[in-house]
């Protein structure tokens, strides 16, 4: 008796613990949640190339600043002539942060795929 019990109440439970799961794995591959892990990756992608852009970027002016000193690049040829920094990347700020460029209504480009 206590072993039918006992086997009874092991099946359950593994019939409980397998609908759970497989449950689960149904939800995470639906469409909705596939989508919603492609744009988690998409988003997690963007962050480390942007952190790699900020590395390479502070890198690229620390070396620069290095080889400015090392070949006397900082002093001014010319005392009359203004001092210009190039810098490797600028952020430039849009004019208006929700217009976006539209093309003329009547273009006169003739180099038009039709």
């Amino acid at each position: 008796m206590f072993r039918r019990t006992f086997w009874f109440t092991a099946g359950a439970a593994a019939g409980v613990w397998a609908t759970t799961k497989v449950n689960r794995k149904i939800k995470q591959l639906t469409p909705e949640s596939l989508a919603a892990q492609a744009a988690d990756k998409a988003i997690e992608t963007g962050h480390k190339l942007k952190d790699f852009a900020l590395d390479v970027r502070d890198n690229m002016v620390r070396r620069e600043a290095e080889l400015g000193g090392a070949l006397g690049l900082e002093a001014p040829v010319d005392p009359d002539l203004p001092v210009q920094r190039h810098y490797a990347v600028e952020a430039a700020e849009p004019a208006h942060p929700n217009t976006y460029r539209t093309l003329p209504y009547n273009s006169d480009n003739r180099n038009e795929d039709h």
